[in-house]
């Protein structure tokens, strides 16, 4: 399986957007801007140096692709966080960051849509880059609901402000603060989010908040493929992740279609070899970032045959149900095999 590139950037800018949160801005040199675009709910991995080694980790862009402004990550420090710690308290402005090109699939695929927006914390920086995104390039109405531990804890507060008070008609920002109202209850959230059952929802913050949130919507009706949901966990340390067990590529196991891009290929699939480095192989350039099974940008949807997936840290029971698999991670089971990767 190919090994992600890392590609290393300047830190222009460390701006201090809470007591505990900061962004990074990335200055992009010209001859890298086509790798570095990016969608509004992408993310990028960085590589943080711990001990001699690095950890990788995964941020979400808070920044927009649909204006001119620089490369933007917000990281909130989390105690006892390696690789947070490191960044908001070593990194400095001027620094180089190991970075990978953006990637993942909370991505609007339009924004023709309605939208609610349920942010947690620091979830809400995917959440902001779509709803700025949204403003932008729809017409639509959007409801944002903020869950926050505090006041002292809202990331973006001037700019949510901002935001609202410049679209008073298509968007409305709820900050709900535990410090006040306590933690949201399904109920609660599930009568706030009643006037947009018919909207595209994305979630992202704390397990236990977007749980809630997905219950909330549950509840009122809204279909299931309209909630989209954000999931990350803390990536393994660079080499401590046994290296896949070598395949005979002369050994055919499976005949695996795939339709990537709006594109049909045939590809053959080695006994015990992954969807994605057989494919990788035939000289295909699927989505794919971590490697690992944790951030979900390899998933694609089994339309006919099996796979096994060796490990999953991505995808929730409903997704597995529906057919996703995370192609890093899927051997195939069956003798004919078709994926096909979202467009």
């Amino acid at each position: 399986m190919n090994t992600p590139a890392y590609i290393s950037l300047r830190v222009a800018h460390i701006i201090s957007e809470t007591h505990d949160s900061k962004s990074l801005v990335f200055d992009v040199p010209e001859a890298l801007r086509e790798q570095f675009a990016y969608k509004a709910g992408q993310f990028l991995t960085l590589r943080v140096p711990h001990e001699g080694g690095w950890l990788p980790r995964c941020y979400s862009l808070s920044s927009t692709p649909l204006v001119d402004e620089p490369l933007r990550v917000t990281i909130k420090q989390v105690r006892d966080g390696r690789a947070s710690n490191w960044l908001c308290q070593q990194l400095r402005e001027g620094d180089q960051l190991d970075v990978l090109v953006p990637a993942g699939v909370f991505v609007p695929r339009h924004f023709a849509d309605d939208f609610i927006l349920f942010g947690g914390g620091s979830g809400v920086t995917p959440v902001l880059s779509i709803l700025r995104s949204a403003l932008i390039a729809g017409t639509g109405n959007i409801l944002l609901i903020y869950a926050n531990r505090d006041e002292a804890s809202v990331i973006f507060a001037a700019e949510l402000k901002a935001l609202a008070s410049a679209y008073p008609q298509r968007l409305q920002v709820i900050h709900w603060l535990d410090s006040v109202q306590g933690i949201p209850a399904v109920a609660q959230l599930a009568q706030m989010a009643k006037p947009f059952t018919h909207a595209q929802a994305y979630i992202c913050g704390p397990g236990p908040f977007m749980d809630a949130a997905v219950s909330a919507l549950q509840h009122i009706g809204m279909d299931h493929g309209r909630i989209h949901v954000e999931r990350f966990v803390s990536l393994p340390e660079d080499g401590s992740v046994a290296a896949p067990a070598p395949v005979n590529t002369d050994v055919i196991g499976s005949q695996l279609s795939v339709r990537l891009d709006g594109e049909e290929y045939e590809v053959p699939c080695a006994e015990g070899e992954t969807l994605l480095n057989a494919m990788q192989r035939a000289g295909l350039s699927p989505p794919s970032s971590c490697l690992v099974g944790s951030c979900a940008t390899c998933m694609c949807t089994v339309e006919r045959g099996s796979v096994n997936m060796l490990r999953n840290d991505a995808l929730d029971a409903q997704e597995l149900n529906d057919g996703w698999v995370l192609a890093c991670q899927s051997v195939p089971n069956s003798e004919h095999l078709r994926v096909c990767f979202p467009e």
